[in-house]
């Protein structure tokens, strides 16, 4: 019996190796004559640096940034070979994640991506061919405008004079000048959304939400985005698949560094074989912390039971808490009690998952 386990994270209580590494560890010890093998994935959002980097055997830098509030923190990028060239793997969280700041510190009208502009200047720096840039998990709303500022981009005002506070005070920019000689690599982008920048289903009225920002501020927040639209003369840009994401990074990385956006799926099957894995299992084991509606949509433990499913192999889901079913997954296997809280079940996370495990039988 060959079994793959390949989970996303648990989000605020495992990352995907530490899930992989438990349910590996029951089954080793129950099922002694099993092929196991251990695959952690991730779609685009957080941990897919530390996911890419692990399975391309590659080593981990810390570096001195700046959070989304402007606060100095220190954030890890991946650097790998690949093809005999470097490749530099960033998570935008990293240096200007949600989860870095507490809900009653989310400033969303100051929150900037300068963070991740650092990020990428400092894979480049230590030699990068090519970045690999995940950017789920924001705390920001700003188009990708900060971080154009800390690549060189200047914003100017109706006086000539650079505006510093972005984006808190874009809308008095009326020209954006890139005065910096630079060299940046290719910048692949592992997006796991596909919202336009503006409207009903953009960034703001979509995500805006868990970063801050209140309904009455959606207009404020559309005119603001739409303003840097305008200034870049980049409207069929704003509407692309993608360019919603992250609070509108995945726009700033097209129109300020020509970046191209892949599903983050996609580009993480590739890179660790996931196929070829799937293809040898006969069990297929994936989750993360949630599974509901948007796990669907193209998450990674759905992408991971479409390549089971469609390979004829039986695809189990363990998880934190479920909402939604699906044909894709044969069993899903919630983890937290009905009655516990969930602050609770996430301290607790890797018991419980430790105990579903057991509970389980092939």
């Amino acid at each position: 019996m060959r079994i793959l386990i390949a989970p996303d994270k648990f989000k605020g209580s495992l990352e995907a190796d530490a899930v992989a590494s438990i349910i590996a560890g029951v089954l080793e010890e129950r099922y002694p004559d099993a092929a196991i093998e251990c695959c952690p994935i991730a779609d685009g959002g957080e941990g897919t640096a530390r996911v890419l980097c692990g399975a391309m055997d590659g080593r981990w830098v810390t570096v001195p940034v700046r959070n989304a509030l402007g606060e100095p923190v220190e954030a890890g990028f991946g650097l790998a070979i690949a093809a005999g060239e470097m490749i530099g793997l960033v998570d935008m969280s990293a240096a200007c994640g949600l989860a870095m700041l507490p809900e009653n510190a989310r400033d969303p009208w100051r929150a900037s991506t300068e963070g991740v502009g650092m990020l990428l200047k400092a894979a480049a720096d230590a030699g990068a061919a090519r970045i690999v840039l995940g950017i789920g998990g924001s705390a920001t709303n700003d188009g990708g405008a900060g971080m154009a500022k800390a690549l060189g981009f200047e914003f100017l005002s109706a006086s000539g004079e650079r505006v510093e506070a972005i984006p808190a005070r874009l809308q008095e920019v009326v020209e954006i000048f890139d005065s910096l000689q630079r060299y940046l690599p290719e910048i692949v982008v592992a997006c796991d959304v596909t919202n336009p920048l503006l409207g009903p289903e953009g960034a703001t009225r979509v995500y805006g939400p868990q970063k801050g920002i209140a309904p009455e501020d959606f207009e404020r927040h559309e005119a603001r985005l739409g303003h840097l639209v305008g200034l870049l003369g980049a409207a069929d840009m704003a509407r692309r698949p993608g360019a919603g994401a992250a609070g509108g990074l995945g726009f700033g990385l097209r129109r300020f560094l020509g970046a191209e956006l892949e599903p983050g799926f996609d580009l993480v099957a590739e890179v660790t074989g996931l196929c070829a894995r799937v293809e040898a299992a006969d069990i297929v084991i994936t989750g993360e912390g949630s599974l509901d509606a948007q796990t669907l949509m193209g998450k990674g433990p759905a992408g991971v039971a479409r390549l089971a499913k469609n390979a004829g192999k039986r695809v189990v889901a363990f998880c934190g808490v479920a909402s939604a079913g699906s044909p894709l997954f044969d069993e899903i296997l919630p983890i937290c009690p009905r009655e516990m809280e969930r602050s609770e079940a996430m301290a607790r996370a890797a018991e419980l998952l430790e105990l579903e495990v057991k509970r389980w039988r092939v």
